[in-house]
């Protein structure tokens, strides 16, 4: 049937308000779980500097009746270091879009600030959990922080290892890490890298890894069927389909498997959160910057670096995602 003759309908009036929610949809992921969990510390200069040591090797340590004593060699502490490295956001609004009505906010800088905030961290987040070398930079080079993939050297598992080692008593690492044959994440990996965390004297308690290596950890066997506790007050209604492992126990102790959407992806890390430390020499802040002309602009600025206090204390996997 078709409309009737002179029949006002909505497809020909004029003065028809818009119908324009009041809220804005917005699904990006906002989780920074390493810069959530890590230390925070403070760098009062552009090259943060701390030092590590270890212990000698255990021995029989059987001596003579009567003999004189014999000095042990003193070793002197490692010196580590890595660059402070600036990220910002400059959120830029003119005096025209400042005035009229806008929905869903009822400040437009406002709202670009906070949203540049939150860009801010995620992009925090892939620098401190990525294989970025630490650089000095220049007077036209940006300084780069050395994240989390180029400190781990000593415990590493992975086929065909040809990893370059980054310095473990001095400086920054320098060289990016070579990665060796590539393999599917898999529990014997995860167990033979535990085992050397270990062995040096670590006690991780985080796995993180990216969505893929995530769901190939929640299909590892263990030693026996998975389950879970289902109780009718519980986290776990009954009748629910448990596909997820979010806790591993090894040998070693119990670690909690973390998804991180922002980490490099073929990696996974056995970290040990005590060892690691986000030091800030210019905490997240926003400035107002001058005005050029009918627009306003602010800067969201932090200037922070990693301080791998211990790299030993954790460990890294290599995988083919």
């Amino acid at each position: 049937m078709a409309i009737p003759g002179g029949t006002l309908s909505a497809f020909a009036a004029i003065g028809q308000r818009e119908d324009l929610s009041d809220i804005i949809y917005d699904i990006s992921p906002l989780d920074t779980p390493f810069l959530s969990n890590a230390k925070r510390g403070s760098a009062k200069a552009v090259y943060h500097e701390w030092q590590t040591d270890s212990l000698t090797a255990a021995a029989v340590n059987a001596q003579i009746e009567g003999d004189d004593a014999t000095t042990n060699t003193a070793v002197v502490t490692n010196r580590l270091g890595n660059f402070t490295q600036i990220s910002t956001k400059v959120p830029r609004v003119t005096g025209t879009l400042q005035s009229v009505a806008t929905a869903g906010r009822a400040d437009e800088m406002s709202y670009q600030i906070s949203k540049s905030g939150k860009e801010l961290k995620r992009d925090m987040e892939t620098a401190l959990t990525g294989i970025q070398i630490g650089t000095a930079g220049g007077a036209g080079t940006a300084r780069t922080l050395a994240g989390i993939g180029s400190w781990l050297s000593t415990n590493q598992a992975q086929s065909g290892a040809d990893t370059t080692t980054p310095p473990t008593t001095a400086g920054a690492p320098a060289t990016a890490p070579t990665p060796g044959t590539a393999a599917a994440f898999s529990e014997v990996q995860l167990k033979a890298c535990l085992a050397a965390v270990w062995n040096s004297g670590g006690n991780p308690g985080v796995v993180m890894c990216g969505s893929a290596n995530k769901q190939l950890a929640s299909a590892f066997a263990g030693i026996g069927t998975q389950f879970r506790d289902v109780q009718p007050n519980g986290p776990v209604a009954p009748g629910s389909i448990v596909g997820a492992a979010d806790i591993y126990i090894s040998d070693f102790g119990q670690l909690q498997i973390v998804a991180n959407r922002f980490m490099a992806a073929a990696n996974v890390y056995a970290l040990d959160m005590d060892y690691w430390e986000v030091n800030s020499l210019r905490p997240i802040q926003t400035e107002s910057l001058s005005k050029t002309g009918d627009s306003d602009r602010s800067m969201i600025l932090a200037e922070y670096t990693l301080s791998s206090l211990n790299e030993s204390a954790s460990g890294k996997i290599y995988t083919t995602t």
